[in-house]
């Protein structure tokens, strides 16, 4: 198996977890959320987003355009995640987004050179 097939894995599972943890409501999700003023009704939506990246993320083993499209569209949702900590000034808690931008970088990353 290889390095971009192990992080693309790894990736999505971590990305759909943050995604079903939103779905969910998970209270260290959302409590964030909402101190960062993010409308309730962009819950859904964002936990939607998220699950579709990651979904396209394993899809993109097979249909590499896909996971392209995926890796480069959870670049962006992470990237205004930044921004969205960054305007409130929260600055102790802009790992977390970073957390996630990392991975979906460097498996976008992967995916380009392969």
């Amino acid at each position: 198996m290889s390095i971009t097939v192990v992080v693309t894995i790894l990736t999505a599972v971590w990305v759909g977890f943050s995604g079903l943890s939103l779905m969910r409501r998970a209270q260290f999700v959302v409590e964030p959320l909402v101190q960062y003023g993010v409308p309730r009704s962009w819950w859904t939506p964002l936990a939607l987003a998220k699950l579709a990246g990651a979904a396209g993320l394993l899809i993109g083993l097979a249909v590499p355009v896909i996971g392209l499209l995926a890796g480069a569209g959870l670049v962006l949702y992470f990237l205004g995640a930044v921004v969205t900590v960054l305007r409130v000034r929260s600055y102790k808690t802009v790992a977390f987004p970073l957390l996630y931008l990392a991975p979906v970088t460097a498996t976008l990353v992967l995916g380009l050179t392969a």
